[in-house]
């Protein structure tokens, strides 16, 4: 599951709630988050510069610090903690811990900076902490060979995770309900697109800035064992229990039609 920057504060205490009761049914969700708000707060702060390169943050090293700051230490506790106030258990850790997610500079690095596309994760440290009864939680942050780190988008960060895994389903919890469409003049949500419906709506501009990279992530995610990628409202009462259970909720990307 990747939960977004900009939809964590906003998410409801029965969301945290649902998310133990799955846990406590045997189901363990792993998380991957954003922090993009948050992390532009302290940029501003800071007076640091930041700009956006096709969905993508340019990443120097200062930037670079203030993301990890952000992503390893404030958000990733904030998100254990609501967990752990619901009554679940979680254990919060980065892309970096152990080698966890292994990344190498990102095909436009000239244009973006230290931003990283993940080569491997290591799913024996997440198959370890949810063999121990845990919900891992995730910060987007990989690390090379020689020991560079990297900010990653955490929508390519989570199908990467979802993949190697080999879950069928990855859930990107973001704050729209899900992937709109102009249908007679009016935004519509797409109940289900295929991997082409989605080309097309980059190529027409209808699916453009920040969405780009998510749907681009849950393509690669649903090249290998992942089935579908399902894009949903995280303000929807019980929404994770809910898609879980077969309800029509968001939009369903899938291989083929």
């Amino acid at each position: 599951m990747k939960c977004g920057g900009s939809t964590l504060a906003a998410l409801p205490e029965v969301f945290f709630e649902d998310l133990c009761k799955l846990q406590e049914a045997g189901t363990i969700p792993v998380i991957v988050h954003g922090g993009g708000p948050a992390i532009n707060e302290l940029l501003e702060a800071m007076q640091i510069e930041t700009e956006f390169v096709g969905g993508l943050r340019r990443t120097d090293e200062r930037v670079l610090g203030v993301v990890e700051m952000v992503l390893g230490g404030q958000i990733n506790k904030q998100i254990v903690r609501r967990i752990a106030k619901a009554g679940g258990r979680a254990i919060g850790l980065s892309g970096i811990d152990g080698g966890l997610i292994r990344a190498v500079p990102a095909a436009n690095a000239h244009e973006v900076g230290l931003v990283g596309d993940v080569r491997d994760v290591d799913a024996a440290i997440l198959h370890g902490i949810i063999d121990m009864g845990f919900m891992p939680v995730i910060a987007p942050l990989g690390i090379d060979e020689a020991g560079q780190h990297y900010n990653i988008n955490a929508d390519t960060a989570a199908g990467a995770v979802a993949s190697r895994l080999g879950v069928p389903r990855m859930i990107v919890v973001t704050d729209v309900p899900g992937i709109l469409k102009t249908i007679e003049g009016e935004k519509r949500v797409l109940p289900e697109v295929t991997v082409q419906e989605i080309e097309e709506m980059i190529a027409s501009g209808e699916i453009y800035g920040g969405m780009i990279p998510k749907v681009r992530a849950a393509i690669q995610c649903i090249q290998g064992d992942v089935q579908e990628v399902v894009i949903v409202d995280g303000a929807e009462p019980r929404v994770l229990s809910r898609v879980l259970g077969g309800e029509a909720l968001g939009t369903r990307i899938i291989k083929e039609g």
